[in-house]
């Protein structure tokens, strides 16, 4: 084999790994994922057997998994997908997104206890 055929095989890998859409398995995987990540949160909230705060917690972790699974199975994003670049720009993104709303229930939470209370009208009558 010459150098030139194996650049060949390495390139045509490349494009592989770029251009992939997923197989119908693949595909049926992420339905399928999906629509248990889905009931489960829905039996929880229907059937109320977690106090709320848990059930809200759950949900959230639940849509956490949710999110993944979508982007493995449904917009094929993977640490090879474009050359490891749309990663880069999902972890930038997850950053980003936690600073902000964890920033943002930082302050709210912050100007709720720190508020002063509300003086009482005094009662004419």
């Amino acid at each position: 084999m010459s150098g030139h055929d194996t650049h060949n095989e390495h390139h045509d890998d490349h494009h592989e790994a770029e251009g992939y859409h997923g197989s119908y398995r693949d595909y049926l995987i992420g339905f399928i994922a999906s629509v248990v990540l889905t009931a489960i949160p829905f039996a929880l909230v229907m059937t109320g057997v977690l106090p709320p705060q848990t059930t809200a917690l759950t949900i959230v972790a639940f849509a956490a998994v949710q999110m993944v699974v979508h982007m493995i199975y449904f917009l094929h994003l993977h640490p090879k997908s474009e050359g490891g670049w749309n990663m880069l720009a999902i972890i930038f993104t997850i950053v980003v997104v936690a600073i902000a709303v964890g920033g943002s229930i930082w302050v709210m939470w912050h100007m709720n206890t720190n508020m002063m209370p509300v003086h009482q009208m005094p009662s004419f009558g």
